[in-house]
């Protein structure tokens, strides 16, 4: 039976429905937020998986009918999911997966299907309520509820899910998730602001959060299902005192080595083969050995994030020895490579990555086939994570969700400060190329990229850094840590990464695997930051201080001209007929896509940009574009080459792409007869513009132009 809920939301209605769509779901919600609609559903598996980890699997599924497009291509139905996509389902991934309790392992799907989609009213926002709301009222134990919002700041106010237009005044956009009391996951782009006013920020968006899952609570109090209870994977507790009382001090001594990665993880590793082998030995006998096994080496794996956990919160001690607020050494270089248009290499401890620069025309910007207003954009950051950098083999594809993820993060840091298109009228790509990682590779990347951005020329606002923060709990303890290596990731509780110059904050990212943080951790973590951040800047303003003001000699140079609107067509010609001779005969090539051809970009307001490695070949081109639109002056007197001669009488090209004709009765004050007499092919005279025909030809005179002492000589070539 359906039903309905609704709720005015800052001035918007969100409505909830439940009971009439997807009904063999466990749970299945219609959200209408404006015109925005998203079917949300949630199943599980009635089967505990056999994986040693949560089989949790969110989507976000892109339906272009929902925004009235026909998909490109030739196969005319949505493919594999854009980057967007991808990345909004992590978004929601991330603040439900803490929601679920330690040991559960039934498979659960969380599907969203966006339907329909109003620029003004996030899908993505009522996305992530829809599945906290299907899980919520369904019969699958999730801890929930959760929401999130979209914060912006425009002067001194804060909005709740700003509008497309509230979105590009904001100096800030916050994406902000959490529950009735405290903050799960953050995600937010910002233009230089202080780490005061991001906190306000989050805070204001924890309000409005917090009557979301008021909300949802009330929903779920109407039609939601009683949980059922599902068998937790949980070892025997005798087994976990004599396997952790067995190994603990040998695990302590290994945590403790002073070490590089790889000898520290060859320590650790030996503990653990040593403990099994122990273990093996004493339950040799036992029909369940394969899986008492498997339930030590767990159990020695819980041992080593306990002991990392005791000695940074209780005794102050990092897995390498360093302060809690300290950096790993720092190096950084540039101009590795010599053909790119600039590299930068950036090494923290054993994270190192390698960033180039390419530099292109506009029209080699990115097409998105989304459901967001933009059809396009001119930057690109792209992460890749081979599987040596952490000296392991393994499949290669396409990148996944990770690499997607930390590539958007980068290109929102760096976005901030890049020079608008008007500046610098250029396509820009970055790529990292991770050579080594032991945690903080995305942050790595966003060092690298800025350097490499400054060495290629890119004329950005501010240098900026990255950062990676921690945290570890222990009771009613904590420790934030700077710079987490993979260690202090993997068995942490957060991992905060904070990007900005030395103004303020430009790229926001926060996981965690508890329930939530509160507002004095997150106060204390981005000061952390703060101080860090400075530090690694020092370091690459060291290296470069500004951008370069000139580009690479293999980067194509730019001119720019400004042509009528009306005049576009002309340079265009007829079936791109003019600009193909223009491009062929500036380039000297055979055809438009030879790498040495001239690209030349024509905006609809008639902005034009010619591009080239070649500056005398961007002159070349910007000249005889100006030929094609340059206007004839009536009355005014040029110099003009006869083309062609006729009975009736010559044709003259004034410059290229411009021709006009003189009447045999304007190429002298007496009566000509033949006009071969006058003129010939390739004579050059002068000749005035007297007007325009009817049907849009120019009209010249030699008559009108002709000093008297030039008619006198005319007249005498007539009589003989």
């Amino acid at each position: 039976m359906k039903k309905e809920f609704k709720l005015d939301f800052r001035g918007r209605e969100i409505t909830i429905e439940t009971g009439e769509l997807a009904k063999q779901a466990n749970g299945a919600v219609l959200v209408r937020y404006g015109d925005t609609v998203v079917l949300s559903c949630a199943v599980m598996s009635d089967n505990v998986s056999t994986a040693d980890f949560f089989p949790l699997t969110v989507l976000y599924q892109e339906k272009l009918y929902s925004v009235g497009k026909i998909p490109g291509g030739f196969i005319k139905r949505e493919g594999r999911p854009t980057d967007e996509a991808t990345l909004n389902a992590r978004l929601i991934d991330r603040p439900i997966r803490p929601m679920f309790a330690d040991g559960f392992r039934n498979e659960v799907q969380v599907i969203n299907t966006v339907l329909s989609v109003d620029p003004d009213n996030s899908p993505e926002m009522a996305a992530m309520l829809g599945a906290s709301l299907a899980l919520t009222i369904s019969d699958i134990p999730f801890d929930g509820p959760i929401a999130g919002v979209r914060v912006g700041k425009i002067g001194k106010e804060y909005i709740i899910n700003p509008t497309v237009l509230e979105s590009e005044e904001s100096e800030l956009i916050l994406t902000l998730a959490g529950t009735k009391t405290d903050v799960c996951m953050i995600e937010a782009g910002a233009k230089e602001v202080s780490e005061e006013t991001m906190l306000k920020a989050i805070e204001f968006g924890q309000k409005a959060i917090k009557e979301l899952c008021i909300f949802q609570e009330e929903i779920r109090e109407a039609v939601g299902r009683e949980k059922v209870t599902v068998d937790l994977v949980a070892i025997d507790p005798e087994l976990t005192t004599i396997v952790k009382d067995y190994a603990r001090e040998a695990m302590k001594d290994a945590l403790l080595l002073k070490v590089e990665k790889d000898a520290k993880n060859e320590a650790v590793e030996n503990v653990k083969v040593q403990t099994i082998g122990h273990f093996s030995e004493i339950y040799a006998e036992n029909e369940s050995l394969a899986d008492i096994l498997k339930d030590v080496r767990t159990l020695v794996d819980e041992l080593e994030a306990e002991l990392v956990r005791d000695m940074i919160v209780i005794e102050g001690i990092r897995p390498d020895g360093r302060a809690l607020d300290e950096i790993r050494p720092l190096s950084a270089k540039i101009d590795l490579l010599p053909r790119t248009h600039g590299s930068a290499l950036f090494t923290r401890g054993q994270t190192q990555a390698l960033s180039t620069t390419t530099l292109g025309a506009i029209g080699e910007h990115q097409i998105l086939d989304g459901l967001g207003i933009e059809d396009m954009k001119r930057f690109m950051l792209h992460y890749n994570f081979p599987n040596y950098s952490v000296g392991e083999t393994g499949r290669y594809g396409a990148p996944g969700r990770r690499e997607i993820g930390h590539g958007a993060l980068g290109e929102r840091a760096l976005l901030q400060v890049m020079p608008d298109e008007q500046e610098f009228p250029y396509t820009i790509r970055v790529v990292s190329e991770i050579l080594e990682s032991n945690g903080s590779s995305s942050q790595a990347s966003i060092c690298a990229g800025c350097l490499s951005l400054m060495a290629a020329g890119v004329p950005i606002k501010a240098p900026v850094a990255g950062i990676a923060m921690g945290l570890i709990t222990k009771d009613k303890k904590h420790a934030i840590l700077t710079d987490i290596q993979g260690l202090e990731d993997h068995m942490g509780d957060m991992d905060f990464k904070v990007a900005g110059t030395k103004n303020g904050i430009t790229a926001l990212q926060m996981d965690i695997k508890i329930k939530g943080i509160t507002k004095a951790i997150l106060k204390e973590a981005l000061t952390q930051a703060h101080k860090a951040r400075l530090e690694i800047l020092d370091l690459m303003t060291s290296i470069i201080s500004e951008p370069r003001k000139e580009l690479s000699p293999y980067a194509p140079k730019i001119a720019c001209l400004d042509i009528k609107p009306e005049k576009i067509k002309d340079v265009i010609g007829r079936g791109g007929e003019m600009i193909t001779k223009i491009i062929l005969e500036a380039s000297n090539t055979k055809t438009v896509n030879d790498k040495d051809s001239v690209k030349v970009d024509i905006d609809d307001d008639g902005h034009v940009v010619v591009y080239h490695t070649d500056k005398a070949i961007i002159d070349k081109t910007i000249e005889m574009i100006k030929n094609v639109v340059r206007e004839v002056e009536i009355g005014k007197i040029y110099t003009g080459k006869v083309t062609k001669v006729e009975d009736f009488g010559c044709f003259v090209e004034l410059w290229s792409g411009c021709e006009g004709m003189v009447h045999v009765s304007q190429l002298s004050t007496e009566r000509v007869n033949k006009p071969k007499d006058i003129v010939k092919v390739g004579d050059e005279i002068i000749i005035k513009a007297t007007g325009i025909d009817q049907r849009g030809r120019l009209n010249l005179s030699r008559k009108d132009a002709l000093p008297k002492k030039e008619e006198k000589k005319s007249n005498e070539k007539i009589d003989e």
